[in-house]
């Protein structure tokens, strides 16, 4: 007896390539619909379901494929009596494997002009009923969910390694398909309805890393199924090694970052998920300029963030020192041909780098028995309210809200020190924000003289206000609410500083 296919699918990339592959190993070919027309299109002789359903298609293709003959063919089991017996008796034939691709659900989402109606329509019913059958009966059937698939199968059927091992590796396959399937599914009703009591975060494209944070770890990469701007996901990759572990957790924190800062054009070098230095300017090579000499010993070995292409001439910059990783938006063809000389130099281009996920995502944090979640740190301040009696300069609130904005992205304790738009001096991941405050000023040195500082918490005692009024910073930006705040202000007054409260922290850990 025939072997027998059931071909339905939304995706017909290379199917009728691989229907051919099937008749020409004498397969049998049945199929639905607008796939059965595609496929006698290019000249192969198809079983339409309705011939095994006994039943047509009805409700605009709703129900086309819900039957016990089509189902009854796939999950009985063909080392049972019974189940041979039962399907014998009510003419219900074998189908020996399935190939559906699922409506493009998550794609339909993804369009700004799709209604609801649109995207209701876009759940599958029959596909994923199919698929889930046939991989639970993988003793006996092949089940195929992908166009990236079909050279697999092919291949294995003519050199008989067709076995159960491959047949259970389809079946995963195809269990996970319709898991993210029905996780994007769960996703657009949570948020169409505020339901955030369950998570249905689905990865794949797992890619096996070196190694983890250390040697002796192991480390894995898994994408998001869902796309997400700004990501990973429309990462491009032009020369270099394969990314690291650490480098994928720099890169992350960098294009979070980066995107504080969509009006000037800036760069953020990175070290261990922290900024060494961050700099805004009016062309992208003084930025770079700025962030370098603020902490050239730092930068060397590091991770640079540009929000705006790179040309030729910062690439010359850029290449005086040892770097590990460049990402920015876009690269100059005279860029990548300066970087080829640096073959190790990892070079990556997000073209949306810049565009910020609506909604904000959620931010997952493994601990023993499950996960933390809370979404994305989006907001920047809620007032901007002068507290002293001497009102900041233009030039001191540019500062301070430049500052601000990197106080942000650090890790707490944090407190950053900056002036003309670039920082000086950098404390951070402290237990204790006084000693947060000596580093930045130490790191600083005299170029501190008339700068500012942000700190991302406010600040519980008028000491280290007296340590930067000793230092020779000018004006204060924090987020009050310190019971000794007046402590910190009548400070502030005595020494002729200025000092802004945001109402916000922003605590990074």
């Amino acid at each position: 007896m025939k072997k027998r296919c059931l071909i339905s699918v939304y995706d017909k990339t290379g199917v009728a390539e691989f229907a051919k592959a099937l008749a020409a190993m004498d397969w049998e070919i049945l199929s639905t619909g607008n796939t059965k027309k595609h496929l006698e299109e290019q000249g192969l002789s198809v079983i339409g379901v309705d011939e095994i359903t006994h039943f047509p298609e009805i409700l605009d293709g709703r129900v086309k494929t819900l039957s016990p003959y089509l189902f009854g063919g796939i999950l009985f089991r063909r080392d049972v009596q019974d189940h041979v017996d039962t399907v014998k008796e009510h003419g219900i034939l074998p189908i020996d494997m399935v190939v559906n691709t699922l409506y493009p659900f998550e794609e339909t989402v993804a369009k700004e002009d799709s209604t609801e109606q649109e995207i209701i329509e876009k759940i599958d019913i029959g596909g994923p009923s199919l698929i889930r059958a046939t991989a639970k009966n993988h003793s006996d059937c092949y089940i195929v969910t992908s166009p990236s698939q079909y050279d697999r199968v092919i291949e294995a059927l003519k050199n008989t390694t067709a076995d159960l091992a491959f047949r259970k590796q389809l079946a995963f396959e195809a269990f996970a398909t319709t898991a993210a399937y029905d996780a994007a599914i769960a996703t657009y009703f949570a948020e169409k309805t505020g339901d955030q009591s369950h998570f249905f975060g689905v990865y794949d494209k797992g890619i096996s890393l070196r190694y983890g944070e250390n040697p002796h770890q192991k480390a894995r990469f898994l994408e998001k199924c869902e796309k997400e701007a700004g990501s990973f996901k429309g990462m491009k990759q032009f020369q270099g090694k394969e990314l690291s572990y650490n480098n994928y957790g720099d890169l992350a924190f960098g294009m979070t970052a980066i995107k504080e800062f969509p009006e000037r054009k800036t760069c953020i070098a990175i070290k261990h998920q922290n900024p060494c230095a961050v700099a805004s300017a009016d062309t992208l090579r003084e930025a770079y300029k700025k962030a370098h000499d603020a902490d050239p010993q730092s930068i060397f070995g590091g991770i640079i963030i540009f929000n705006d292409i790179v040309d030729e001439a910062l690439a010359q910059d850029l290449t005086q020192i040892f770097l590990e990783v460049i990402l920015a938006p876009a690269f100059s063809d005279g860029a990548l041909k300066v970087f080829e000389a640096k073959k190790n130099l990892r070079i990556i281009q997000v073209d949306d780098l810049m565009t910020k996920p609506e909604p904000a995502p959620w931010k997952i944090q493994s601990v023993p028995g499950g996960i933390l979640m809370q979404e994305e740190d989006t907001a920047l301040y809620e007032k901007l309210e002068v507290v002293t009696k001497r009102e900041p300069t233009q030039e001191e609130k540019d500062d301070m809200l430049f500052a601000w904005k990197v106080a942000k992205i650090i890790k707490s304790n944090g407190v950053v020190i900056a002036k003309d738009e670039g920082t000086l001096g950098i404390g951070l991941g402290e237990v204790n924000r006084f000693w947060a405050v000596e580093e930045a000023i130490d790191r600083a040195g005299e170029k501190r003289k008339g700068a500012v500082l942000a700190s991302d918490a406010f600040f519980p005692f008028a000491d280290s206000i007296i340590a930067l009024a000793e230092a020779g910073i000018s004006a204060v930006i924090q987020p009050g609410g310190s019971v000794k705040d007046q402590d910190s202000i009548d400070v502030a007054d005595e020494k002729n500083m200025t000092m802004i409260f945001t109402g916000m922290r922003h605590f990074r850990h």
